[in-house]
């Protein structure tokens, strides 16, 4: 990426660990992981208690955990984009994840990594359609 397209401190991601859960008009739980058996994500996204999406992916085994766990995000945030909300409510999300690796990214202006731009990109995207 471009240094002109980094994006400015002040447009970093904001994330708010959840310590309670509140009513959302989408949830996305994510999950990545690495064994012995393989690298794969996987996505579950609600919109209010129905599932509207549910996918896995099988990814090369030089992924690493971490790449899992990010495409992951990415992956749900791609869906969320899709779904269509009411107009009269407002598109509130939430997206589950456990990956504190990812989190800690999304909030390092220096961190640049592909994954990570298209997270926060994906989510400019979300905030500009509200």
């Amino acid at each position: 990426m471009e240094l002109k397209n980094w994006p400015h401190p002040a447009d970093v991601v904001k994330v708010i660990e959840a310590k309670e859960h509140k009513e959302q008009t989408i949830q996305a739980y994510t999950d990545g992981s690495k064994n012995e058996h393989g690298v794969g994500s996987g996505v579950a996204v609600f919109a209010g208690k129905e599932l509207v999406s549910q996918i896995k992916f099988k990814l090369d085994n030089r992924c690493s955990n971490n790449q899992a766990e990010q495409l992951a995000i990415a992956k749900a945030l791609e869906i969320i984009e899709s779904i269509d909300i009411s107009e009269n409510r407002p598109r509130t999300v939430t997206i589950f994840t456990d990956s504190k690796i990812t989190l800690d990214s999304l909030m390092n202006v220096n961190n640049h990594d592909y994954l990570i731009e298209e997270i926060r990109k994906r989510i400019s995207i979300l905030e500009r359609d509200n």
